[in-house]
């Protein structure tokens, strides 16, 4: 496991946009894939977007699908979360995972987690 710090969130209204951000601490040659859940009150944690190690490969809930851009950072293991046209239903409890051993949108896959920074869009 690693430890991963994130940066970001907060509150936005309706059709504005925010950038959430997340690194793994301390040195480390090991390379991720990387993925952001999110988690609503009385919801279970689903699954947002994951990015390969190599940047090139993305893959996006249908829910964030043309709306949320995932990305890497330039420095090794870092990545963020481009959210655009918000929507109410995308407030939650915003999380970052790191995974070294595989592409997968299964939170169960993932050993590491941040420690989560909430997102609140209002109406």
């Amino acid at each position: 496991q690693v430890q991963l710090v994130e940066s970001g969130g907060g509150l936005v209204q309706t059709g504005g946009s925010l950038r959430l951000s997340c690194a793994v601490a301390g040195r480390t040659f090991s390379r991720y894939y990387m993925g952001w859940f999110r988690q609503a009150p009385g919801q279970e944690r689903e699954f947002v977007a994951v990015i390969s190690w190599t940047g090139r490969t993305t893959l996006y809930a249908d829910s964030v699908k043309g709306r949320f851009t995932i990305s890497r950072g330039i420095a090794v293991n870092t990545v963020s979360l481009q959210m655009n046209s918000l929507k109410p239903e995308d407030t939650a409890v915003y999380y970052c995972a790191a995974n070294g051993e595989r592409f997968s949108t299964d939170a169960g896959a993932y050993e590491s987690w941040g420690q989560g920074t909430q997102v609140t869009v209002s109406s």
